[in-house]
């Protein structure tokens, strides 16, 4: 780093959400390397849970002690419970409310040591604040540039019409940058009137992602290249030049975990080392995601039918709270009143159940893998693309259709499963969809584009590839912006 004798702090803030402090940290490791103090910005989550925020964010700490984590000190937090106004809103505004802490907080680092402040997508409120302090801010978007592309031109779209999207149902819409995307796949709370209190908002927040200096997305650039340049289109938003868009990921775990993880290998691990290569499917919907109990028994009848081995992660059924879905652990699942009588012993010999979680990035990397049945989150996405592992796509909300989209008609490497987008899928349509992966002429093609991927992947990563080069590029630029 090239700045004198004075080492430089950068600032990350991912705000309300726990469950992007994993994104922003493989981001901050991106900057010790290149030799930058980091100092990573929490919020109390307002909502004490039996495995809280706090703990989570102790064990990120404890395992990266190379990062700085400062906690904002608390305010009371929203009523949840006595409010009529969305969970969402109230989360937006109590981040907003956090401004003044986190300008006291940005204040107390002499000038001349503060490189940057980086927020995270739903944190644009702190843009106010770097720019009274004249600090370059930008947004790191954790999703990919497909979805960043869209959700940059929705707000001119829905500007242009009286009514909302919900009555186009699968009608394609079109976006600069990425394949027709049906307006049922768009992000379920912006499909209702435009004029909603929640749609009006979600459209400010995410426009306010390019009012920043850049934005620093999680993908590489031949994965979405057409996306990507979109942005320097002029019709992409007209009358608005764009800020720059930094492809610098993928930004996910390696597999092989920590010393203390590898000192007690998982049982699926040593599951896994007695199957066969490529013969796996492994079935997994996300740290949050859980489907109800009827979808679960379907799944189990449709894995057995097809005869195939499977590793699978059952958690319990979610609540219907949003909230408390996103911020609490929910406990253990009880199997056998879950899983149809009889099918773990009858499937002993070739498959294995989890109970609510898995080492899914050094599952994805076992040779043992062929298949992953993945709900489309952005990180699970990137991580069976850095494996070379096929994905059966099964999305469940957020981003996630519009993911499906970009892997089954762009990328190359996903297949859907179909009844995704009515709730419910077929025992007979899984165990197609898994036999057509594992062992189809279909799925020879996936697993070749699969492969294909995993190369670009470490060309994009390593010295003078794609990534590393935009991440300079980024650095140049906030060079330039502080003379």
């Amino acid at each position: 780093m090239d700045n004198g004798s004075v080492k430089q702090t950068v600032v990350l803030y991912p705000g309300g959400g726990v469950g992007h402090v994993g994104p922003m940290t493989h981001l901050a490791k991106v900057f010790l390397r290149h030799g930058y103090d980091v100092t990573m910005v929490l919020v109390e989550p307002p909502i004490k849970s039996t495995d809280s925020g706090a703990g989570f964010v102790e064990r990120v700490a404890a395992s990266n002690p190379s990062i700085t984590f400062h906690v904002l000190p608390p305010i009371p937090p929203p009523d949840f419970a006595g409010s009529t106004k969305h969970p969402f809103l109230l989360m937006l505004e109590f981040t907003r409310q956090y401004n003044e802490k986190l300008e006291s907080f940005l204040c107390s680092i002499p000038r001349e040591r503060l490189h940057s402040l980086v927020i995270d997508m739903f944190c644009t409120q702190a843009i106010d604040v770097a720019t009274k302090l004249h600090v370059p801010v930008y947004t790191f978007f954790a999703s990919g540039a497909g979805t960043l592309a869209v959700l940059t031109q929705l707000p001119a779209l829905l500007a242009s019409r009286q009514t909302g999207l919900k009555e186009l149902g699968d009608a394609p819409l079109e976006f600069l940058g990425v394949p027709p995307m049906p307006a049922s796949h768009l992000i379920r709370e912006i499909l209702e009137s435009p004029d909603d209190e929640l749609c009006r908002n979600l459209m400010k927040a995410w426009k306010r992602n390019t009012d920043t200096d850049g934005v620093l997305v999680n993908t590489f650039y031949t994965l979405e290249s057409q996306a990507l340049q979109a942005f320097r289109d002029p019709k992409c938003v007209p009358g608005e030049v764009l800020p720059p868009v930094y492809s610098i990921g993928p930004l996910i775990s390696k597999a092989g975990g920590t010393d203390e993880e590898a000192a007690e290998r998982p049982e699926c691990l040593a599951w896994l080392d007695a199957q066969p290569e490529r013969s796996v499917v492994f079935l997994c919907w996300g740290s949050k995601g859980s489907l109800p109990e009827a979808q679960i028994k379907e799944i189990a009848a449709g894995i057995e039918k097809s005869g195939q081995r499977f590793l699978w992660v059952v958690r319990t059924p979610a609540g219907t709270d949003d909230v408390k879905r996103y911020f609490e652990q929910r406990p253990e699942p009880d199997l056998d009143a879950l899983l149809p009588e009889g099918f773990l012993e009858r499937t002993k010999g070739h498959g294995l159940v989890l109970k609510t979680w898995a080492p899914q990035v050094d599952v994805l990397n076992h040779p043992a893998v062929g298949a992953f049945v993945t709900h489309c989150g952005w990180n699970s996405t990137l991580e069976a693309i850095a494996a070379g592992v096929p994905m059966l796509c099964w999305p469940l909300g957020a981003e996630q259709f519009m993911n499906k989209v970009f892997l089954t008609v762009d990328i190359g490497t996903g297949v859907e499963l179909q009844g995704y987008n009515t709730g419910f899928i077929k025992a007979e349509e899984i165990e197609a969809k898994v036999r057509l992966v594992l062992e189809g002429e279909e799925g020879k093609e996936l697993r070749t584009r699969a492969a294909e991927l995993k190369k670009e992947v470490e060309e994009a990563l390593e010295d003078g590839g794609s990534s590393q080069a935009a991440f300079l590029l980024f650095l140049s630029d906030v060079k330039n912006f502080s003379q």
